[in-house]
């Protein structure tokens, strides 16, 4: 993604921000990134649902899990 404004210019026009806003500011960038992890997570669960009923995965046990990620 490009940015269209440096991080570092972003950073001081927070600075001039009224403390208020600032926390304003704050709480709706914190809205924004747990929108977009919720998203992100949505798409894995649509994905990884789509490679099961493909038949590229398999169901296996909790312990058989475990086993296959300390290999």
């Amino acid at each position: 993604m490009q940015n269209s404004i440096q991080f570092g210019h972003l950073l001081e026009a927070v600075d001039n921000l009224e403390l208020q806003e600032q926390e304003t500011f704050i709480d709706i960038l914190q809205k924004r990134i747990s929108e977009r992890r919720r998203e992100e997570i949505s798409e894995d669960v649509r994905n990884a649902e789509k490679e099961f009923e493909a038949g590229l995965c398999k169901q296996v046990t909790p312990e058989e899990l475990i086993k296959e990620i300390l290999k």
